[in-house]
């Protein structure tokens, strides 16, 4: 990165560290350094845009990257543009117009093409399709587009081919595609495991696979194209094989106006047939993301540590979802908090008519949207839900503009509508609005140095709540954490208060919260 002055560095030591908000970002340059000249040194190229995804072309003499024209967040989330660049000169020679984000380039073995994943046009959420181009210069081609899913990795089986990952729904899929777009499918894990990442050895037959399970996280699987099912080469968690889990299973469900949903039901433990239990809903952020038929548990996510519990978990991929296609994913456009949010009823109504869950003791959770879905639920939808615990989420969409780091994703993929041009739409579908009417309890978690979902957003959520005093609000903030949680020590804190939130009042007594203080004598010593 470009480095500070020495001047500035000096005016710095002395007190004067005031920060010129977003103009100060310096870009991401590149240096080529010839490691086989001693008395070589690094050369820096002069190019317009902060660069990432830089690969070497096989034969040594061009550089494919993505250049942003800011490195400002919004900016390398959607409007970064493939270019190539003359190793030896260090100029473009060509800059594409790729359209809208922007996922992984990969080189040809000739060096001739390259291979993108890219979003269809600046409104498509996420970045799922196989375009090709020309190293030189050229218009896009579509290879592998119209899909039922999204593509997550790609790499050259030979100059003609393109070996692929797809997700497709909750499962995935590992095909082939020459360029003349005939496809392949070699490769359907389902029902599991679930391949994430995907690698191709050098002699263009082996396969190195990450791949999960409902009993067991990442884990390392070779496959031989076209022979044979992948082999599982490692175990990093052999602890697991001790634990009982829950039945995992994937659930389809309809939607009020008609639509096919599906979402991934965890069985409690225990389960009794014909006895109905306490429910979370899990709702996945983005919302241009989705869950898979695999490992489902971490430290915000109740998975089997739930189900142990004695809960129902559910996963719902919800409208506005990735994984099954462009259409899809798209369905929750312009319309915040509406159809897309009836999904999560409509989904805690059908695990009631199967008998399953208790309509009456019904939690709900999330992170950013889903932290956003949470809010919602807890207030304009809050006779459906007893519980809800909201993390780094959404409460005012207006300020929520004003204060995030992707204002410009936040209109092209979601709004679609300025603040200043639909201002009552915005105010009406942002959950503080409804505070007056929320009587769900509500657990709220943010890290103090969130830049994408800002933690005012938390503070006004809480204020409201807490202002008119007819519902029970807690608000959690966590130091040197951002959009997320990154440190161990807080993320047993977040699992550990979710838990004891969603126990009080599905479980009992319910009523006032329970003690702030929480007992961590459940954390084993170090091994020392």
């Amino acid at each position: 990165k470009d480095s500070l002055p020495d001047e500035k560095e000096e005016l710095e030591e002395k007190g004067f560290d005031q920060e010129i908000y977003e103009e100060g970002w310096k870009h991401v340059r590149i240096w080529i350094l010839d490691t086989d000249d001693p008395e070589s040194k690094p050369r820096k190229l002069e190019l317009p845009g902060t660069a990432s995804s830089i690969t070497w072309s096989p034969d040594g003499n061009t550089l494919a990257m993505a250049l942003a024209p800011t490195p400002l967040i919004d900016d390398t989330y959607m409007y970064r543009r493939v270019t190539t660049v003359d190793v030896e000169t260090g100029g473009i020679i060509y800059k594409f117009d790729n359209p809208g984000k922007l996922g992984d380039i990969v080189w040809s073995p000739d060096s001739r093409r390259l291979a993108i994943i890219s979003a269809n046009d600046i409104n498509d959420p996420k970045e799922g399709e196989i375009y090709m181009l020309d190293a030189k210069g050229s218009e896009l081609q579509p290879i592998l587009t119209d899909i039922d899913g999204h593509v997550r990795d790609i790499f050259w089986a030979d100059n003609q081919t393109i070996l692929y990952l797809e997700h497709e729904n909750v499962h995935s899929i590992i095909g082939t595609i020459n360029t003349r777009g005939t496809v392949q499918k070699i490769l359907v894990s389902e029902p599991r495991p679930v391949f994430d990442d995907l690698k191709l050895s050098t002699n263009n037959k082996d396969v190195v696979l990450l791949g999960e399970s409902p009993t067991y996280p990442g884990e390392v699987f070779h496959y031989r194209i076209n022979e044979d099912n992948p082999k599982r080469l490692t175990n990093i968690n052999p602890w697991l094989e001790e634990i009982d889990f829950g039945k995992q299973e994937v659930i389809k469900y309809t939607a009020r106006d008609g639509l096919e949903l599906y979402g991934i039901l965890i069985h409690p433990l225990d389960e009794v047939e014909g006895q109905r239990y306490p429910l979370i809903m899990y709702v996945h952020g983005g919302p241009e993301a989705h869950n898979v038929d695999g490992w489902l548990t971490w430290y915000s996510g109740p998975g089997q540590a739930g189900a142990a519990k004695g809960y129902l978990v559910f996963y719902p991929n919800y409208r506005g979802s990735t994984g099954r296609g462009v259409d899809f994913s798209e369905m929750g456009q312009a319309d915040y908090a509406g159809k897309e949010f009836d999904d999560i009823v409509d989904g805690v109504n059908h695990l009631v008519d199967m008998g399953l869950a208790d309509k009456d003791k019904v939690g709900v959770t999330g992170g950013s949207y889903g932290g956003y879905a949470t809010a919602w639920c807890s207030t304009a939808l809050t006779e459906h839900f007893a519980a809800g615990v909201m993390r780094v989420g959404v409460s005012d969409l207006v300020s929520k503009f004003g204060t995030t780091d992707i204002p410009m994703e936040m209109y092209y993929i979601h709004a679609q509508f300025w603040p200043w041009e639909k201002w009552d739409w915005y105010r009406e579908r942002s959950p503080i609005y409804h505070a007056g009417k929320g009587r769900t309890p509500l657990l709220i978690m943010h890290g103090e140095d969130d830049t994408r979902v800002h933690p005012s957003q938390s503070m006004e959520m809480y204020r409201f709540l807490k202002t008119h005093g007819d519902v029970p609000v807690r608000l959690i903030f966590y130091q040197d954490e951002g959009h997320g949680t990154s440190k161990a020590a807080a993320r047993y804190d977040t699992n550990l208060r979710l838990f004891r939130w969603m126990d009080h009042y599905l479980k009992g007594p319910a009523g006032d919260p329970p003690p702030i203080e929480i007992d961590y004598s459940g954390l084993k010593p170090s091994d020392e």
